[in-house]
């Protein structure tokens, strides 16, 4: 009777503590729309990708990194205005997109940085960027490379 008792008491503490954990958003919860590059002028100067990212989970899910084999180091960077007209440019922190919710990645915004290029982003071509989630998730998206005056994904 004694293993019984335990059992359920187990049984029941651990179905409380599975209930006050936190679901994570799973990175199939992910819609990427309207990735987009323009081309670059050889491989000194950093690209920039756009996109919009849509959570269509109930859980919030968290953006925390990028890989391409286009570029050494892709990193998301946020650009701001000041009152001043000043324009500055630093990396963002991890993003959390809420459950329903989308982050757009554009220019003069958030976007995906591109430094140390392995080759020159060429209008008509296209590459692999890989979003990296907290959950362990990823999702690879295939960015167009538009031409170098391009101001959006319909150019």
């Amino acid at each position: 009777m004694r293993t019984f008792f335990t059992t359920g008491a187990l049984t029941a503490l651990l179905s409380s503590a599975a209930a006050l954990t936190p679901a994570l958003a799973g990175s199939e919860d992910v819609v990427v729309e309207g990735a987009w590059s323009r081309a670059s002028i050889g491989m000194n100067r950093p690209g920039a990708a756009y996109m919009t990212i849509r959570n269509t989970g109930d859980t919030p899910l968290t953006l925390i990194g990028l890989v391409t084999p286009l570029a050494m180091m892709p990193e998301i960077h946020e650009s701001k205005t000041n009152a001043d007209g000043v324009s500055s440019m630093a990396p963002a922190d991890e993003i959390t997109i809420a459950p329903g919710e989308s982050v757009s990645l554009e220019p003069g915004g958030l976007h995906a940085m591109l430094m140390q290029l392995q080759t020159p982003m060429t209008e008509g071509e296209s590459y692999p960027l890989t979003l990296l989630f907290d959950d362990g998730g990823e999702v690879t998206v295939e960015v167009p490379i538009l031409g170098i005056a391009a101001r959006g994904p319909n150019d």
